[in-house]
C-alpha cells in the first residue's frame, strides 16, 4: 500500500475514525475515573494518543490513549506521591525511560513475562477496575479509591466499606447504571451482529446518551434525579485563556524523590508491555497482515506519554478496544487514528457542557465492561485446563494484585513461574530405562537431555546414588548440546564410586562408545561443552 499520500484512503479511515471517537470518548472518561485522576486528564491522553503518537507510530491501525491496565498504577501512585503534579512528573521520566528502551531496542521485552504472569496481571486488573466502580455504579461517595487492594489503608475490608455504605445508595444513578449496563450488553451480545449500523454506532456511545436524556429528564427530581456531585465534572472554557488554564503541569521539584522514580519505570515497563502486547494482537487481526516495528512503536509511546505528563495527561498505551474498532471499521491507514484524536480535542472545546451531564454511574457501566473483558470466568477455566503449570502463576498474580498492588503481584507471579521453570527443569533432565537380565546383572540406560545445567544437579545425582552395585549404565549423550560444568564433575565423582560399587559404565556420544571412561573432566576437555 502506498503511505505517501496519507489522505489516499480517507474515505475508509475517516468513518473507522468517527467510530473510534465514540468507542474512546467514554472510555477516556471512565478510565480517568478508574485512575482516581481528574478527567480531563483522560480526555489530555486521548488527544495525545490520537494526534501525537498517532503520528509517530509505525502502526497502521492501532490507536493509542489512556489504558485500563495502568489505571491500577495511576491510582496508587497519586496517593502515595502526594499530589497529581508530582504523578505527572513521574508520566514524563516514565516516557522518556520508554524513549530509551526504543533506542536500546529493547522491543522484543515483553517476550521474556510468562504469559501466564501478563495474562494474570491483565485478569487481576479486571477485577479490581470492577471493584472499585461499585461505589459509582450506585451512587454513593466514599473513599474507596485510595489505594488498589481490597484492604483500605485503615485496615478496613472493601467489602466492609461497601456493605457499610449501602444506606446511602442513590436510586437515580443506580437506575441509570443498570439501564446503561443493559444497552452494552445487548450491544455487544446481539445487535452489534445485526447490522453495519450498530457497528457504526457504538455502545458505549448509546449508553452515554442515554444518561444524558435521564439526566436531563429527571434534573430536580429528589428522588429519581442524578446529583451534580455524580456527574463528569470537566472545565468549561470561556475563552482561550481560561481553556488553556485547566492543563496541569508536573512538579519537577519532585525529581530527587525515589518514589518518582520507582513510578516511572513502573508506567514505562508496564505501558510497554500492554502497548507490545496490543501490537503482536493488533498485527494479527489486520487483514493486511502489516508487521508494526516494535522498537519505533516504543519510541512513539515514549514520545507520546514525555508530551502527556507536561500537560496534564494520564499515560498512554497503545490498547486493543479501540484498535480493534478501528479494524473492524475498516480502518486502514494511521490517519484514523490522527483523526478521532482531533475529534477528541474539538468536543473538549466545543461540547464541554454537554460531557458534564454525563452520570459517574454510566462510566462504571462501560468500566464493568471493560473489567469483565480482562477477567472473564472462561480465562480461568482455560488456564486451568492448560495444567498446573501455567495456573498456579496466573493464579498466584491475580491474587496477588488483587490483595495487595500491581507489583508484587507481577513480582510473585514471576517468582512461581520461576520455581515452575526450575520443576520442569528437575524433571526433565534425563530418562532412565532399567532392563533386568536373566544373570541378574541390571542394565540402566540414562539419557540426558539436550541442556543439562547445574538446575539439573539434584535428579542426576539422586538417580546416580539409587543405582545398585553389580550394575551397568549406559549414560547416552547423543542428543545433548550442553552439559554444565556441575554436571560433569558429578560424573567424575560416580566414576570413583562406581569402581568400589563395581557399576560398569558405558559413555555413548557422537564421538563414540567409551568403556569405563578413566575421567569425564578430560573428555569433556575441562569446561561446559557443546556437545
Amino acid at each position: 500500500m502506498n503511505s505517501s499520500n496519507p489522505f489516499k484512503n480517507l474515505k475508509s479511515d475517516l468513518p473507522s475514525s468517527i467510530v473510534v471517537f465514540f468507542v474512546a470518548l467514554p472510555l477516556c472518561l471512565g478510565i480517568a475515573l478508574a485512575s482516581g485522576a481528574p478527567l480531563f486528564s483522560g480526555l489530555i491522553a486521548g488527544i495525545v494518543g490520537g494526534i501525537v503518537v498517532g503520528s509517530i507510530s509505525g502502526s497502521s491501525v492501532g490507536v493509542s490513549g489512556p489504558a485500563a491496565g495502568l489505571a491500577a498504577i495511576v491510582l496508587t501512585a497519586i496517593g502515595t506521591l502526594g499530589s497529581f503534579e508530582n504523578f505527572l512528573l513521574a508520566v514524563v521520566l516514565g516516557g522518556a525511560i520508554q524513549f530509551v528502551f526504543g533506542i536500546l531496542r529493547a522491543g522484543v521485552i515483553g517476550y521474556y513475562f510468562p504469559s501466564s504472569v501478563i495474562k494474570g496481571m491483565l485478569t487481576g486488573i479486571g477485577i479490581i477496575i470492577i471493584l472499585k466502580q461499585i461505589p459509582y455504579f450506585f451512587g454513593y461517595s466514599s473513599n474507596l479509591q485510595e489505594n488498589l487492594g481490597i484492604f483500605q489503608l485503615d485496615g478496613k475490608s472493601f467489602f466492609f466499606e461497601i456493605l457499610n455504605s449501602i444506606n446511602f445508595i442513590s436510586p437515580g444513578a443506580s437506575i441509570v447504571a443498570i439501564i446503561a449496563l443493559a444497552i452494552l450488553l445487548l450491544w455487544s451480545e446481539v445487535l452489534s451482529s445485526k447490522g453495519k449500523i450498530f457497528q457504526l454506532v457504538q455502545g458505549p456511545l448509546v449508553a452515554v446518551l442515554v444518561g444524558i436524556i435521564y439526566f436531563v429528564c429527571t434534573e430536580g427530581s429528589t428522588l429519581w434525579g442524578v446529583s451534580s456531585h455524580l456527574l463528569v465534572s470537566v472545565p468549561v472554557p470561556e475563552d482561550t485563556a481560561s481553556f488553556l488554564a485547566q492543563f496541569s503541569f508536573p512538579n519537577f521539584q519532585a525529581i530527587s524523590n525515589p518514589q518518582v522514580w520507582i513510578t516511572a519505570f513502573t508506567i514505562a515497563l508496564v505501558a510497554s508491555l500492554e502497548t507490545l502486547l496490543c501490537v503482536e494482537a493488533t498485527d494479527k487481526i489486520d487483514p493486511l497482515k502489516r508487521v508494526t516495528p516494535t522498537n519505533k512503536e516504543l519510541l512513539a509511546q515514549g514520545i507520546g506519554n514525555v508530551f502527556s505528563g507536561l500537560i496534564g495527561g494520564l499515560p498512554v498505551t497503545q490498547v486493543i478496544v479501540r484498535s480493534s474498532a478501528n479494524i473492524q471499521s475498516g480502518g486502514k491507514t494511521k490517519m484514523s487514528a490522527i483523526i478521532h484524536g482531533f475529534l477528541l480535542l474539538i468536543s473538549v472545546i466545543l461540547i464541554p457542557n454537554l460531557l458534564n451531564k454525563i452520570p459517574l454511574s454510566v462510566l462504571a457501566s462501560v468500566l464493568f465492561i471493560v473489567g469483565y473483558k480482562l477477567a472473564k470466568p472462561a480465562l480461568f477455566i482455560e488456564m486451568y485446563r492448560l495444567g498446573w503449570k501455567q495456573f498456579t502463576p496466573f493464579v498466584v498474580t491475580v491474587l496477588g494484585i488483587v490483595f495487595t498492588d500491581l507489583l508484587i503481584g507481577i513480582a510473585l507471579g514471576l517468582s512461581v513461574g520461576v520455581v515452575v521453570i526450575l520443576i520442569k527443569s528437575f524433571q526433565n533432565s534425563h530418562f532412565l530405562h532399567i532392563e533386568d537380565h536373566s544373570n541378574g546383572v541390571h542394565k540402566i540406560k540414562m539419557t540426558l537431555a539436550e541442556e543439562v545445567t547445574f538446575f539439573n544437579k539434584g535428579a542426576i545425582l539422586k538417580e546416580l546414588d539409587l543405582l545398585p552395585a553389580n550394575s551397568c549404565l549406559e549414560l547416552d549423550v547423543t542428543k545433548t548440546r550442553y552439559l554444565d560444568n556441575d554436571i560433569i564433575e558429578i560424573l567424575e565423582d560416580f566414576s570413583e564410586k562406581a569402581l568400589r560399587k563395581q557399576i560398569d559404565i558405558k559413555l555413548i556420544s557422537v564421538r563414540g562408545v567409551v568403556k569405563n571412561p578413566e575421567s569425564f573432566i578430560h573428555f569433556f576437555q575441562l569446561r561446559p561443552q557443546k556437545i
